[in-house]
């Protein structure tokens, strides 16, 4: 697996970061949702970067131009609900992009430490030879990213996977390079170092999906 730490290199991005982390600024649910946007904005122009282009012939009003234009079919795929904010951001650069969506969350027995990943709904296009995009914002113990792997094998063979996320934990980051092809990219704005006895990330942000859309039950 290749990793591309967007955190390696100062922009722009450190605000859009900071202000997810911010216990106070991540209270306004519209903002927290927005900076994930254009979080997911900044990783999908980097993540295009490793795309297929062809040159095409482009007519303007005085002339023509040759553009090399990508020519992969990508599909977004997201984990509910947390994702939704991410997937927009993505999708806002691939205009021609398909769209799939994983139902998977965190069973806790009695409110324990320990859970499984549940996944209940899937509802994706063939992905037989495209550009697999994975989104999930907190990639934590990487067991739900294994689980919608796996889930997704009756759809097809990928050309290659990428994997886009927020913020990551480097015990799940080692988990999912087993997991995953060599080939695929995992396109991450900042790693933190560990994990709590619950599997949340730390320091991290909390729990994205409710910061994003509300508390559940």
């Amino acid at each position: 697996m290749t990793i591309h730490n967007l955190e390696d290199q100062n922009s722009v991005l450190n605000q859009f970061i900071s202000e997810i982390r911010d216990s106070k600024i991540q209270k306004d649910s519209m903002r927290f949702r927005r900076n994930i946007e254009r979080i997911g904005e900044v990783l999908g122009y980097e993540f295009s970067k490793e795309l297929s282009y062809s040159s095409k012939n482009v007519e303007t009003p005085l002339g023509s131009k040759s553009m090399h234009l990508s020519k992969d079919q990508v599909v977004i795929c997201s984990i509910l609900r947390a994702g939704l904010p991410l997937h927009q951001g993505l999708l806002n650069y691939f205009d021609a992009a398909e769209n799939a969506f994983i139902s998977a969350y965190r069973k806790h027995e009695n409110n324990e430490d320990d859970f499984e990943v549940v996944v209940d709904y899937f509802a994706t296009p063939s992905l037989e030879g495209k550009i697999l995009v994975l989104t999930d914002p907190m990639l934590a113990t990487g067991r739900t990213l294994e689980n919608v792997l796996m889930g997704l094998k009756d759809y097809g063979t990928p050309k290659q996977i990428h994997i886009v996320s927020v913020i990551g934990a480097i015990a799940g980051i080692d988990y999912i390079k087993d997991i995953f092809p060599a080939n695929t990219h995992l396109w991450i704005a900042t790693i933190d170092p560990e994990l709590n006895a619950r599997g949340y990330i730390m320091p991290g942000i909390g729990d994205a999906g409710n910061l994003a859309y509300g508390q559940k039950l």
